[in-house]
């Protein structure tokens, strides 16, 4: 489980320091794409796999399921860590995510998200407030009682 939260800079070359408590569970190359919200996301090639599956079984006579599938595999680029930790973004990416600097490096259970720090910030003051609600109608339901 991906999981924690971590600051980084991006260097001049459009480089950003992964964690070493991530680089493990990501192997020697992973995924990099355009993620939601207005991240980016980092899979391991095992998950990756797996939402390439799930997306090759979508109806492409749906256009949902075309601009989906469009928007988050033309982003898609296998990255390897240097030897310094480092990976490094495409520009389209960059300008996605909207980094210029700052980076917040968060663990999502079976991803990564990548987050410009501003907009992390302002993900996190837009819902801090809504999170004992959200909580409340996730896990008040069926199966999710655990909490």
């Amino acid at each position: 489980m991906l999981m924690g939260e971590y600051h980084h800079n991006i260097d001049d070359k459009k480089r950003l320091v992964i964690p070493s408590k991530f680089r493990s569970e990501l192997g020697e190359n992973f995924i990099l794409t355009r993620g939601l919200d207005g991240c980016l996301f980092v899979y391991s090639n095992q998950e990756w796999n797996k939402i390439v599956e799930k997306l090759k079984n979508l109806p492409f006579t749906q256009k949902d399921a075309r601009f989906f599938t469009r928007f988050f595999l033309s982003g898609a680029t296998v990255c390897e860590i240097d030897h310094a930790g480092r990976i490094s973004f495409t520009s389209p990416l960059i300008e996605y995510a909207d980094i210029t600097k700052e980076c917040v490096i968060i663990g999502a259970n079976d991803h990564l998200e990548i987050w410009s720090k501003e907009s992390w910030d302002k993900f996190m003051d837009d819902n801090i407030d809504k999170f004992s609600d959200i909580a409340e109608n996730l896990f008040t339901t069926g199966d999710y009682n655990a909490l």
